[in-house]
């Protein structure tokens, strides 16, 4: 593994501090930030005041670390926004554009069952931009490109694609006709299909095939629909012929929401790949910079996704649950042992692509009852041998397979994909 590109790990006294994850991981063209609770980093505790005063301190945070690192809330790419009550996304979004001045950032939005510390009640991670790269690439005034197209949903609070430099985030598709700017009628299925109906006009209107996904994320206020939203799935992947005779699958997270916008029973976002690069980045050919796809037997393999999918200077893992790559069950005992087999699981994934776990950039983990973080942070730590990814923790109502956690990750890709970059 070629190592000639390193991460910039960094922390801000005007941010709160974790003891367990760094501020912001800067790696290549994309700097991943922890999830930002609200905070106030002066006393370390949660703030006084409602959803608007909680919602502010997130962002103050989010923004006090882009500024340490020389950026503006302007290179922010992509928002997620994890709320206790999903009715509370008005007030929030009075908020938020004030914090947005010349476009606004890719988004999703659902609200979980839980977040870290009981009077949080918004908590919200970030995606920044960053041009300069990190060491010893050259700096570079790479551009954003964002656009919206009149064949998926508008919104006046955030934008349907943004790519910048190798990757576009899509912001999360409800099922919602844009021809009507409705729900569409129907089950979970007819709203799975027009969720990815949505995806799928976007990316045509920025000439991106619908193979170019790399990640996933499925939201479900009921995880018993995970069934049938697979039965819609394998119809949209994959979608070529050269993805067929490969069987490439994206990598892929299923999480359960307490609830979403609009009282939709589905919500899918996506990470693209975008082998175009943005200007003043060389127009490659579109297939010039190859999607790298492994599944590696020491992890279990799902046939609805890759364990690891690679695009330029970034690996995409799927979610992964305390799952036995033995077996194919979840592992017995308690949480510290299924947080172990996660991990174990990650860890032999990113093995088995050459790389170390030092690599990760960024972990999110989901937690059955989020006072079982106490135990995962036991053992979390000893996975790493420097400096500790960004990271989001949430608390959902559900996990697939009855399991009590499921981790995923990001992962640092030095050596790029061919034709190495």
């Amino acid at each position: 593994m070629t190592t000639i590109i390193v991460k910039a790990s960094r922390n801000t006294d005007s941010a709160p501090k974790s003891l367990l994850s760094t501020q912001t991981v800067a790696f290549s063209h994309y700097n991943h930030l922890s999830s930002q609770l609200p905070i106030d980093p002066t006393t370390n505790e949660v703030v006084a005041g409602d959803i608007s005063a909680q919602a502010t301190q997130c962002l103050d945070n989010i923004k006090a670390i882009a500024h340490s690192i020389d950026h503006v809330m302007d290179d922010v790419v992509k928002i997620t926004i994890f709320l206790k009550n999903i009715a509370d996304i008005a007030a929030v979004d009075a908020v938020y554009a004030n914090f947005f001045q010349s476009y606004l950032p890719t988004r999703t939005v659902l609200s979980v069952a839980a977040l870290p510390m009981d009077k949080a009640l918004i908590q919200i991670d970030a995606i920044i931009s960053n041009g300069e790269g990190t060491h010893p690439q050259a700096p570079c005034e790479l551009i954003k490109v964002a656009n919206n197209t009149d064949n998926a949903p508008k919104t006046s609070v955030s934008t349907q694609t943004v790519a910048f430099s190798h990757y576009n985030n899509i912001s999360a598709q409800l099922p919602i006709d844009p021809n009507t700017g409705s729900l569409v009628t129907g089950c979970v299925k007819e709203q799975t299909r027009q969720c990815l109906k949505n995806i799928k006009a976007i990316l045509e209107s920025i000439d991106v095939p619908v193979d170019d996904i790399v990640k996933v994320n499925i939201y479900l206020t009921d995880l018993a629909n995970t069934d049938a939203v697979n039965e819609v799935y394998t119809t949209f992947f994959p979608d070529s012929a050269i993805a067929r005779t490969v069987g490439y699958m994206p990598a892929r997270t299923v999480s359960a929401a307490s609830a979403l916008p609009m009282d939709a029973l589905v919500q899918i976002d996506v990470v693209v790949s975008h082998g175009d690069g943005t200007p003043p980045q060389a127009v490659e050919d579109r297939h010039g910079i190859v999607i790298k796809a492994n599944n590696t037997t020491n992890a279990p393999k799902n046939s609805l996704s890759t364990q690891t999918v690679a695009f330029s200077h970034y690996n995409n893992i799927s979610a992964q649950l305390p799952i036995s790559p033995v077996s194919g069950e979840i592992v017995a005992g308690d949480i510290t042992a299924q947080a172990t087999q996660c991990l174990d699981n990650i860890k032999a994934i990113v093995e088995s692509i050459n790389h170390v776990m030092d690599d990760v950039v960024k972990v999110t983990i989901q937690l059955k009852n989020i006072a079982d973080i106490a135990a995962v942070n036991n053992i979390y730590a000893s996975f790493f041998n420097s400096d500790l990814p960004a990271r989001t923790v949430i608390g959902v109502s559900a996990i697939p397979m009855d399991a009590l956690i499921q981790i995923d990750a990001v992962l640092s890709n030095a050596e790029g994909t061919p034709p190495a970059l």
